[in-house]
């Protein structure tokens, strides 16, 4: 379980430029939970992702995983726990380094870096049948460095990659976004199978809201460092793309557009 308890957060403090983003913010993830996150720009979608992932820190508040305080934890000691897929796909992986270099470091994230060869050969039909699956013919292209490879392509291995190693929660920062339809279409899917078979509990923030009421067991909207709506299970189901749109028209007139 993921709880954000009492979280503010100022951007500029005490400057002319100051703002406030979260003020006494509290948010809870069960376990098992995939939720989908939508809201308009600047609503707190992703500062939230990356409170949660300790890129930013908080000005007071508590960050909770199943209950151990990791408010102050460092990042890459919280990527220990939490698999991270950005928007821009070539954050996810190395592209000087091939496919199965890649597939090495991915598998080996955490573990002492002790002198010794990092990727192995008898690993290779290992990394091919996790890549086979994704049916884009990477499996036959280990030594190809990730570089030349489509983005659809490498946002794939960057979402395989994120989750070769034991896991809680896997976040997904608008992992669709720079990719084409068909191929934004392929990745959900994946991301998708991903969950429910490594039974992760899953952030996604998203501006697709089709995607954002198809896939996931529960929907959120934020709207200046809020949650508006927040519905799960038969709730979300009975929701519509008009209805979620007619909740961004709402917001759009109250705030004078």
């Amino acid at each position: 379980m993921l709880e954000l308890k009492h979280i503010h957060k100022y951007y500029n403090p005490g400057t002319v430029n100051e703002m406030c983003l979260f003020d006494d913010f509290n948010f809870k993830v069960e376990d098992g939970e995939f939720v989908a996150v939508v809201g308009s720009n600047g609503s707190g979608k992703t500062s939230m992702l990356n409170i949660v992932c300790g890129s930013i820190g908080v000005d007071s508040g508590k960050i909770l995983i199943n209950n151990q305080d990791i408010t102050n934890m460092s990042e890459h000691k919280r990527l220990s726990k939490i698999g991270r897929v950005f928007q821009d796909p070539s954050l996810g992986t190395c592209p000087s380094m091939t496919i199965m270099e890649n597939m090495a470091l991915a598998e080996n994230k955490g573990k002492p870096y002790n002198l010794g060869f990092c990727v192995r050969k008898k690993r290779k039909e290992y990394y091919q049948d996790l890549l086979r699956p994704l049916n884009l013919g990477l499996e036959d292209k280990m030594d190809v460095k990730v570089g030349s490879l489509s983005g659809g392509q490498r946002q794939a291995m960057a979402l395989l990659m994120s989750t070769m190693t034991p896991i809680e929660f896997l976040i997904l920062d608008e992992h669709t976004a720079a990719l084409d339809p068909k191929t934004a279409e392929i990745n959900m899917q994946l991301t998708d199978q991903i969950v429910k078979e490594k039974k992760l509990t899953s952030l996604m923030v998203t501006h697709n809201l089709r995607y954002a009421l198809e896939y996931g067991n529960r929907i959120i909207m934020m709207h200046q460092g809020k949650v508006i709506l927040d519905k799960k299970g038969k709730e979300k189901e009975a929701l519509n793309v008009d209805d979620v749109l007619a909740k961004f028209n709402e917001i759009s007139i109250e705030c004078g557009n």
